[in-house]
């Protein structure tokens, strides 16, 4: 899909990501979707990101020429494009979750093409870890939107592990009994 044939003052943040996401696989660069853009799709847009943050080994240079293609270009840390509305970043690598590195991601079909994203499970991780290194209650407010969106699979025996591996046994108590609450 050309950058002619996409209105990007009104594209969703899912859809975006699919663009993108095609755009690095048609230059055979590889990313992931991490971050609030995944808890956006996860939550069907109860909580709205406008960053779209992906983790890449990839050369920088070699991403930029291909986001180029679709008319954004970098601006410090980020990539723009001066019709739309979202932010893209790269951040660096790897894909992780506090201590835990990650190896195996969801693929999220849509119209425009395929995301590699975390899971549900780790997306939560995510969220909690924000919550427990740094006491982010919106972050703890996103793990909870990602849990009850009943569409995801969740393995809490897993978070559970990982909370306790991350030292966190307490917080990840807390979670808990707010999710059996909403």
């Amino acid at each position: 899909m050309t950058k002619k044939l996409v209105k990007f003052s009104s594209i969703s943040l899912e859809s975006l990501a699919a663009l993108v996401s095609e755009k690095m696989k048609e230059h055979n660069l590889n990313c992931v979707l991490v971050g609030g853009s995944c808890v956006s799709l996860y939550s069907k847009n109860r909580y709205q990101s406008y960053d779209l943050d992906f983790v890449t080994q990839e050369d920088m240079t070699l991403v930029a020429n291909a986001l180029n293609e679709l008319g954004f270009h970098k601006k410090a840390k980020y990539f723009s494009h001066p019709d739309c509305e979202f932010f893209i970043e790269f951040v660096s690598p790897p894909v992780a979750v506090g201590k835990e590195p990650i190896i195996e991601f969801e693929d999220h079909k849509t119209k425009l093409g395929h995301i590699t994203m975390l899971t549900a499970t780790d997306c939560i991780k995510d969220r909690l870890a924000s919550y427990y290194h740094w006491d982010d209650k919106q972050a703890l407010e996103q793990a909870l939107l990602v849990f009850n969106a009943k569409a995801n699979s969740i393995n809490l025996k897993d978070i559970k592990k990982w909370s306790k591996q991350e030292g966190y046994s307490e917080k990840y108590l807390i979670f808990l009994r707010l999710t059996k609450n909403s």
